[in-house]
């Protein structure tokens, strides 16, 4: 048995009781129980754990919401950072000397979380920005888009570089990215660190400023200028052939890039990441490499402009504009079709997401049955799709594994099928069926037993499983823990 997988399962099952929480945080099971059952645990439980010095425990507890002011408390004063640093997850819950601890908290990483947590107080990371690490500085500049003004000018003037490269960024962690005070934008610009993050806010982009930029140095500053919609035409056409490819992909999306220069990028870039595909275990160029990341980047970028006028690029020879047009809202019937059936199997897969609602269960049927896997199982066109209960039942008992573990998400799916499901001879399929809840015991007792780990956890998250069972799976797995 994979016991360590059952217990996983455990974690997530709505029907653990109370009692079983605290030996199976002791397995080391955690984030799944503090994520899907106990958010808000019984008080005398809550004292239980709290005093229970056990660190697993003590870990989950302090990412608890809800919890007294004592236990907060307590748990700030805890010796190991790993304890603290959960605190930082319900920093909005927690009193203010708790805060003035984390605040000034020993341990930098701490106050690195605390810095990512928006809902944090705002005066409390406020006083971040003043921290004496550069690297809580930095988390706070990339986190915290919403910081007041007196705040980001702060960080746009931090005497660290790295500090106001965050603070003016070409890429946030949270939307929307915040703008630089205009005043502020000349200086912003004459430094090095911030000129990248700051050249999409310039407005007017002046030829004399353009070209100084398209000139620069940094391949960044230039990637940035590449993707000014006032680039004038002549530094375009320069920058399609930059060094960088990442710059040259900046090109190949401009709205105002000839077909032709779009097809030359396009074709110079396919050339180096096939390339870096052939020679990547012998040894590639930097800018065969560069190639390929510049492809990766663009294969799941939407371009605007290609959203706003879809039907223009149905048929577009790249499949960035392809997926970009299918995500498109209000599009016609027959624009669907055509990209359900286009050769990129990306471009299918957003085409079912964004047109899940008004597409013919045939159609996705399909469109499945087309898709491959990739190295995200869960990345499959019925993912976000409800097939009516007629075709569920007709997987049940069709030859791909693939279409037969769509089965069981008929919650009133026979037991018949049931069955037949957990004992497939395809592991998908077991983990599909395996926390069903009308599935028969004897079959569930078997899944946890299963010699696959995936069959197991999901067993072990059958709200069906007796408690006795949990019970047992958890001692056995205490004992063994101990004999070792």
């Amino acid at each position: 048995m994979h016991t360590e997988f059952v217990l996983r399962g455990l974690g997530a099952n709505p029907a653990l009781p109370a009692r079983l929480l605290r030996p199976l945080l002791e397995c080391g099971v955690l984030g799944r129980v503090a994520e899907h059952l106990y958010e808000d645990p019984p008080p005398a439980l809550v004292e239980e754990l709290a005093a229970s010095g056990h660190e697993v425990v003590l870990r989950w507890l302090a990412g608890a919401p809800g919890l007294p002011d004592g236990v907060y408390r307590g748990l700030a004063a805890h010796p190991a950072y790993e304890v603290r640093g959960q605190l930082t997850r319900v920093a909005d819950q927690l009193p203010g000397d708790v805060l003035d601890l984390l605040v000034a908290d020993p341990r930098p990483l701490v106050r690195q979380f605390l810095a990512r947590n928006a809902d944090a107080p705002a005066d409390v990371l406020a006083r971040l920005a003043e921290d004496p690490d550069p690297e809580v500085r930095i988390e706070l500049a990339q986190w915290w888009v919403a910081a007041p003004e007196d705040v980001r000018r702060r960080l746009l003037a931090d005497p660290e570089p790295r500090v106001r490269k965050a603070a003016c960024s070409t890429y946030f962690r949270r939307l929307p990215h915040p703008a630089p005070p205009a005043e502020l934008i000349p200086a912003l610009l004459a430094d090095p660190a911030t000129r990248a993050g700051v050249v999409a806010h310039l407005d007017p982009l002046t030829p004399e400023t353009a070209a100084a930029l398209a000139a620069d140095e940094d391949e960044e500053v230039r990637g940035a200028v590449a993707a000014h919609p006032a680039l004038p035409a002549a530094l375009r056409d320069v920058l399609a052939r930059d060094a960088d490819p990442v710059v040259r992909a900046a090109v190949l999306v401009r709205e105002d890039t000839p077909e032709e220069l779009r097809a030359e990028i396009y074709a110079y870039l396919r050339a180096g990441e096939a390339r870096a595909r052939r020679f990547l275990e012998e040894g590639c160029s930097d800018e065969d490499v560069f190639c390929r990341l510049a492809l990766a980047g663009l294969d799941f970028r939407t371009v605007a402009w290609v959203r706003a006028d879809p039907l223009r690029h149905l048929d577009s020879p790249y499949p960035f504009f392809r997926h970009s047009a299918a995500r498109a809202a209000g599009l016609p019937p027959e624009a669907v079709a055509r990209l359900l059936d286009d050769e990129d199997q990306y471009v299918r897969l957003v085409t079912v997401r964004c047109h899940r609602d008004t597409l013919d269960p045939a159609a996705v049927e399909r469109v499945e049955r087309a898709h491959k896997d990739t190295r995200k199982p869960a990345d499959r066109p019925s993912d976000r799709y409800a097939y009516p209960v007629a075709y569920l039942r007709r997987f049940a008992t069709d030859p791909d594994p693939r279409m037969r573990a769509l089965a069981p998400r008929d919650p009133e799916l026979p037991v018949p099928h049931l069955e037949e499901l957990a004992t497939d001879p395809d592991a998908r399929v077991r983990t599909a069926v395996a926390d069903h809840p009308r599935l028969p015991l004897a079959y569930l007792l078997a899944l946890v037993s299963d010699g696959n780990p995936g069959v197991a956890e999901a067993a072990g998250r059958n709200p069906g499983l007796p408690v006795g069972s949990m019970a047992r799976i958890i001692a056995e797995h205490a004992a063994g823990t101990s004999a070792d």
